[in-house]
């Protein structure tokens, strides 16, 4: 089980992420727009630096949504390797069933 305070620093960068992407977007927006003289691109840039870094969404770790477990995950089912393991041998996940040959 990975530190509550690890968990909550992730929620807290989603939320962060979310409330901010439509700014990012738009500087982003500007500062990719050849079209634009520098001065504009690149006053967008500095804003785009004024945004706080957790607001990123590259700064997102995805984690196991049972023990929050940073490494292992399976993007499909959202688990960490040895949960997801659990929950097949019980067959509590649809279509997953032990290979053998």
């Amino acid at each position: 089980m990975a530190k509550l305070a690890l968990i909550n620093r992730e929620e807290k960068r989603v939320k962060l992420a979310a409330k901010f992407a439509v700014k990012r977007e738009a500087f982003l927006a500007i500062i990719n727009n050849p079209s634009l003289s520098e001065e504009e691109r690149f006053a967008a840039r500095l804003q785009l630096q004024q945004l706080p870094r957790n607001a990123s969404p590259v700064r997102q770790r995805r984690r196991c949504a049972i023990t929050g477990r940073p490494r292992g995950v399976f993007r499909k089912f959202g688990l960490g390797r040895n949960k997801l393991r659990e929950i097949a041998m019980k067959g509590e996940i649809p279509g997953i069933v032990k290979a053998s040959w």
